[in-house]
């Protein structure tokens, strides 16, 4: 098993095309799944266990082309410390427009959406929100604040429960994560709305050991493998309707959530062109 942030696996497996090394990606966000399946780097594959999920997990499984199936869900947020806040009689922020105030100069952690999946999703959803032209002028004015551009999707709302940062961007069941640790945050859903992610699993294209990849995939959908997700305390929406939802994890039912459209921004060129304009616009400036 080897861990490695979303964007890391899409260029893995791209450059490994001929000659796959591993069997099966699972977990992380699905976006650059849906590009690896148009791309045709996936096996089409529908588990026995297909009709136990629920209806986005299915609607995901038809978006890949029977590529790519949805395993969770959880919802786009942001958490911040405090004892930091209180400490510099900061007023907590609770839109997405608050964290480019200069109150907020050098506080804030997101991660890089070239390699992060939970990063390009936050780069999607503010363009899917605001629009284009605007989502990347509040990425310029967000840019001045921004202390780091992490490599992981979950690295800064890890740095804001440390104390290393006030805000950290990330995943809200991420951040329940940390605050059941004990850390002292406090969790945000964007007042404006917010984006969310389905994490997904399937089997690469030209899998050494097709078989047991099949396998794997079934156990990931089951009720009983999605209950390990709790069990190592995660706190995302499992995509079986028999599994139990961990007692923590965001209720994304509650939340103002954007209709995110996968098919769109799961794209390649979508992908390709949200990335060459923060990388133009946004990150040579810090």
């Amino acid at each position: 098993m080897v861990r490695k942030s979303s964007g890391e696996i899409l260029a893995q497996i791209r450059a490994e095309k001929d000659n796959p090394k591993v069997d099966v990606w699972w977990g992380g966000t699905g976006d650059p799944q849906l590009q690896a399946a148009a791309e045709g780097l996936l096996e089409a594959y529908s588990s026995p266990v297909h009709s136990e999920l629920l209806p986005w997990a299915q609607n995901f499984h038809d978006i890949s082309g029977g590529r790519a199936t949805g395993i969770y869900a959880g919802a786009l947020g942001f958490a911040y410390n405090t004892q930091i806040l209180e400490k510099k009689g900061l007023t907590a922020p609770s839109c997405w427009k608050d964290l480019a105030s200069e109150t907020y100069r050098g506080e804030v952690q997101i991660a890089n959406p070239n390699s992060s999946g939970t990063a390009y999703t936050a780069l999607a959803t503010l363009v899917q929100i605001f629009g284009e032209d605007e989502a990347y002028r509040y990425l310029g004015e967000l840019n001045e604040n921004v202390n780091s551009y992490t490599k992981s999707g979950s690295a800064p709302v890890k740095a804001a429960a440390r104390g290393e940062t006030l805000i950290g961007i990330a995943f809200m069941h991420d951040a329940v994560t940390q605050k059941q640790a004990g850390f002292p945050i406090e969790i945000v859903a964007p007042c404006e709305g917010t984006g969310y992610e389905i994490g997904a699993v399937s089997v690469i294209k030209g899998a050494r050991n097709l078989d047991n990849a099949k396998l794997f995939v079934d156990y990931a959908l089951s009720a009983e493998g999605q209950a390990t997700g709790a069990a190592a305390g995660q706190n995302q929406v499992p995509s079986n309707g028999k599994a139990t939802v961990p007692p923590e994890a965001p209720d994304i039912a509650t939340i103002k959530l954007v209709d995110y459209d996968f098919a769109t921004y799961g794209s390649a060129d979508m992908r390709t062109h949200l990335l060459s304009r923060f990388d133009g616009e946004v990150k040579t400036a810090h």
